[in-house]
């Protein structure tokens, strides 16, 4: 049954937005009428033209990672009971909290009902539905596995917020705290600094190397704050500039998985990444190679990629993809060991999620280790800039008090 998006007004005059299944428009405005609603519009959900819907999604709204989470645990739930694809959206469309959300089930469900597979109709929401959440659901509507492919992208979406999460939270605290610290300096530079060494200075007496470059900064920075934003401004821009060409990119990327710690989490980030996704495409039955293709897509790090690529090429000349991997010397040995292993016994998909798993407590233990150490760094920094102002201060009042004596 045709799905159809309404506007309505109530007795009291209140508008009303939802959407409803009915055999027609006609039969739609009738069951509006019965609930006592009077309709001002009602259309397919999922007539909207390709520019209106562009054009919807440019407005900013779009689907949270928690929904994005929800609705496909949903679905997968849904699916696995036993209901149709159809049936299933239809339920999603009728419990959805959010208006933008059902909307967009309510399309998605007339896009599907229209003869349209699911993962072609997701890809009338590129910013709702990345193009990798897409490509496993296509691996899963064609090896008849979608409830199963489904539920391992909920897991693996659950689990990859949780794991940003962490990251996020354990950095806030040093975040904070260099914000802080910078406030406090520029307060300290800008006027307390100038206060207290201008009366020196009106005495004429020959002051320190420290106080003078003291207050040169303070100047500075009272003056010319202007020019340091512009130029950190400048700086960005021409970092990105540079860091959106590929040669630059590639080379950036390579220095940053040997860079000291940060490296380490970096290449720990991705492979949590690729093995995830590499578990469920092989769960699902996808051809190794076109699994390590989409797999390889999900890597932020191009020289990963790269390193992806030629594993692909070997794997297709007959190497295992353990020793494929283990050529490029990119991934964790564990990655490695743990796809051998599954070689072995005939269950890839099982060491590729124990890999995983393994992969995000030591990036979880690595994210701890280095904030831990982040935070007395970031308090000694704080204590030694705090300490040169003092001294800046000080060092002309105790010249002047050898003076006197």
């Amino acid at each position: 049954m045709p799905a159809f998006r309404f506007e309505a007004i109530d007795q009291a005059g209140k508008s009303q937005k939802g959407v409803l299944d009915a055999d027609s428009a006609r039969a739609a405005r009738s069951q509006l009428r019965t609930q006592g609603l009077t309709p001002l519009v009602v259309e397919a959900a999922a007539t909207r033209t390709r520019g209106e819907r562009k054009q919807r999604l440019s407005m900013g709204k779009r689907l949270s990672q928690r929904e994005q989470a929800i609705l496909t645990r949903q679905i997968a739930s849904l699916l696995t009971a036993g209901l149709p694809l159809g049936e299933t959206l239809s339920v999603l469309t009728e419990q959805s909290e959010r208006d933008y959300v059902r909307e967009l089930m309510a399309a998605i469900r007339g896009e599907v009902l229209g003869g349209h597979s699911f993962a072609n109709a997701l890809a009338e929401h590129p910013r709702d539905f990345p193009e990798i959440y897409r490509a496993l659901v296509a691996a899963g509507e064609h090896t008849g596995k979608l409830g199963l492919v489904l539920s391992r992208l909920a897991d693996y979406i659950e689990q990859r917020n949780a794991l940003k999460q962490k990251i996020v939270l354990a950095f806030t605290y040093p975040a904070i705290v260099t914000l802080i610290a910078f406030g406090i300096v520029t307060f300290l530079l800008s006027y307390v600094v100038p206060q207290v060494v201008n009366v020196f200075a009106s005495t004429k007496q020959a002051l320190p190397f420290l106080t003078i470059a003291m207050m040169a900064l303070s100047g500075f920075v009272r003056n010319w704050w202007w020019a340091g934003l512009i130029g950190v401004a400048l700086v960005s821009w021409i970092i990105k500039s540079l860091l959106a060409r590929p040669g630059p990119r590639m080379a950036f990327d390579r220095w940053l998985l040997t860079a000291p710690l940060l490296g380490k989490l970096v290449r720990g980030y991705n492979t949590v990444r690729f093995a995830s996704t590499l578990a469920i495409l092989t769960a699902a039955g996808v051809p190794i190679l076109r699994a390590l293709q989409a797999a390889g897509e999900t890597l932020s790090n191009r020289a990963m990629s790269a390193n992806v690529e030629d594993a692909i090429i070997r794997v297709r000349e007959g190497t295992s993809l353990s020793r494929a991997l283990g050529n490029t010397r990119t991934f964790p040995p564990v990655l490695v060991h743990l796809i051998r292993s599954g070689e072995a016994t005939g269950d890839v998909t099982t060491m590729l999620d124990r890999a995983s798993e393994g992969e995000s407590r030591e990036l979880e233990r690595r994210t701890m280790f280095l904030t831990s150490l982040l935070e007395p760094l970031l308090i000694l920094a704080m204590g030694g800039i705090v300490l040169v102002i003092v001294l800046a201060v000080m060092l002309p009042i105790i010249e002047l008090n050898n003076l006197v004596q």
